[in-house]
Parts: C-alpha cells; sequence; structure tokens
C-alpha cells in the first residue's frame, strides 16, 4: 500500500512539471508580447522584457520560474495589475476560495444525487421511473453549461424573481442555487447513467445470485454487495468531473457576475499576462492531478486487489 502512494505521488509531481513545461511554451509560442501596444516602441518593449527576465533563453525561464514556484513565488503581474505579486491577486479577497467552494458544493450535489438516483433506476429497471430518468439524463448530458446557467437566470431570476439575478459575493445563500445547479447538472446525469449501468452489470453477477438464494434482503444485496463493486466506474470519472467543473466554473462565474478565480483566467489569456496565466493553469492542473491521486488512493480501499503495475497496463 505505501508503495503504491508513494509510486502514484511521484507520478503526480512529475505531472505537474510537465503540465508547466507545455503550458510555458505554448504560452511562448504565440507571436507578439505582452508589452505590445499602439503606443510602445521597439525600445521600450526591449526595457520592459529586460526587467521582468523575459529576455533570458526559454529554458532559463523555465526554469527560474520551477525554482520559484516550489519556493511560493509566482511572480508578478506583467500587464493587469502591472508589480502586483500575482499570489495576491489570485489568493487575494477570497477569489480563490470563492471557486473552489463553488466548485466543491457542485461536486457534492453530483455525488450525492447522482449515485442514489443510478441505484434507483438499476433497483426499479424497466419501470416508468428508470424510463423517467433515463430521458432526464439523456436530455442533461447533451445541454452545455452555459446554455443552462441562462435559462436558469432567465427564468428563476428575471422572470419569477425567486432568485437573486446576480450573485455577486455570494453573501446570500440563496445566490449559490442556480450556479450550483448549473455546475451539476450534467454531472448527476452522468453520475446517474454510469451508477446504473454498473449497478445492472453487478446485479447480475454471481455473488448477487448467491446473495439472493442465501435469503439476504435486496436493499442490504443492492448497498452492501451491488454498490461497492460499481462504484469502481464512478471513482474513476470523479478526477476528470473535477476538472470540468473548475474550469466550467468560469462559465458560470461569468453568467452570475461571481467574483472568483475564472474572470482573472480569462482576463489573463487576453492581455497575455504570462505569470497569471501560468499560476491559474498550474493551480487548477494541481488541483486535478491531487483529485487524480485521491481517486487512485481511493481505488486500492475499495479493490485492495489492484496495483500500481496492473492499473497501468
Amino acid at each position: 500500500m505505501f508503495s503504491y502512494i508513494v509510486k502514484r505521488i511521484l507520478a503526480a509531481i512529475a505531472t505537474v512539471l510537465l503540465v508547466m513545461t507545455i503550458t510555458f511554451f505554448l504560452m511562448n509560442a504565440i507571436p507578439g508580447s505582452p508589452f505590445l501596444t499602439e503606443k510602445s516602441t521597439p525600445q521600450q518593449i526591449e526595457l520592459a522584457n529586460e526587467k521582468y527576465g523575459l529576455n533570458e533563453p526559454y529554458i532559463i525561464q523555465l526554469k527560474n520560474y520551477v525554482v520559484n514556484y516550489f519556493k511560493g513565488d509566482l511572480g508578478v503581474s506583467l500587464k493587469m495589475q502591472e508589480g502586483a505579486d500575482v499570489g495576491t491577486i489570485i489568493f487575494g479577497q477570497n477569489k480563490f476560495l470563492i471557486s473552489i467552494k463553488l466548485g466543491l458544493l457542485s461536486l457534492l450535489t453530483s455525488i450525492i444525487l447522482g449515485i442514489p438516483l443510478g441505484c434507483y433506476a438499476a433497483y426499479h429497471r424497466g419501470s416508468w421511473i428508470d424510463g423517467l430518468l433515463r430521458v432526464i439524463t439523456t436530455v442533461g448530458v447533451a445541454v452545455p453549461t452555459f446554455v443552462l446557467a441562462a435559462v436558469l437566470l432567465i427564468v428563476f431570476a428575471v422572470k419569477l424573481g425567486w432568485l437573486p439575478t446576480l450573485s455577486g459575493s455570494l453573501d446570500n445563500p440563496l445566490a449559490y442555487i442556480m450556479p450550483v445547479i448549473s455546475l451539476a447538472f450534467y454531472d448527476i446525469c452522468y453520475i446517474a447513467k454510469l451508477t446504473r449501468t454498473s449497478m445492472l452489470d453487478a446485479i447480475n453477477q454471481d455473488y448477487i445470485r448467491t446473495a439472493k438464494a442465501k435469503g439476504v434482503k435486496n436493499k442490504w444485496i443492492v448497498l452492501k454487495h451491488a454498490l461497492r463493486n460499481s462504484l469502481i466506474p464512478v471513482v474513476t470519472f470523479l478526477g476528470p468531473l473535477t476538472a470540468g467543473i473548475i474550469t466550467g466554473s468560469f462559465v458560470v462565474e461569468t453568467t452570475f457576475s461571481i467574483p472568483g478565480l475564472g474572470k482573472y483566467f480569462v482576463e489573463s489569456v487576453l492581455n497575455r499576462d504570462y505569470p497569471i496565466i501560468m499560476a491559474t493553469t498550474v493551480l487548477l492542473a494541481s488541483l486535478v492531478i491531487f483529485m487524480n491521486l485521491v481517486v487512485d488512493i481511493v481505488y486500492k480501499f475499495i479493490d485492495p486487489r489492484i496495483t500500481y503495475t496492473s492499473k497501468e497496463a
């Protein structure tokens, strides 16, 4: 178990370094300069590049960034808030916490609703409830997040006036309802479909028939035997699910005027503010990699037979 976890942690660190490298070279592959404006001269651009170390070879710049990153130094903004510390921009005024809180609420909502709905549909396979849930989940995975967010905003905020029009700082608990539903709806539907399929496969296994033959009650067969073995595909989806919720929150934050990290990520790309682009990309990638690491460890608890080598194969 210890060796498995250590190997996964080393793989996670290597993945973070790979993300840093790819992001850095893709960012610098775009022609132009963050200091290029209608009034800037080549001399001014050269001086600015020298001031921020952008005139160094790419390998040196990357090395300096990686070393500083692991020291906790994310650099300074080049354009959006010139000279301001990137760490302060990202973590100041709870911007990062707002995005994470919104993402975690959506993640928990997806799991809490998706798994029971999938189990219920599988347990009542062929019934009208199963058919209704299949229709809803099929529609749910086809509707884009931004479309659902816009519909919720128009119907429940503008037309009916039941919920706040703009979420703002999310001080009002009601302000979380539409953003969380917008982010979680697709994942609820997908997890429900995935759980239903896995549950139906587990129910048809020999050990379930044996449990039924021994007189075990149906609810215990579902909860104790079938559910545990059908959770592995769902757990597999949790890593990409985290990525989708975090990156999807950028659109939702813009739609509902939420002052989260998404605004600064989008603006940093438009303004070519390299340190903010690097910091936000690596930070979000690190969160996704960490969640995948947690998923791999949870795998081991669900099925102790899983090993690092066999899983990779």
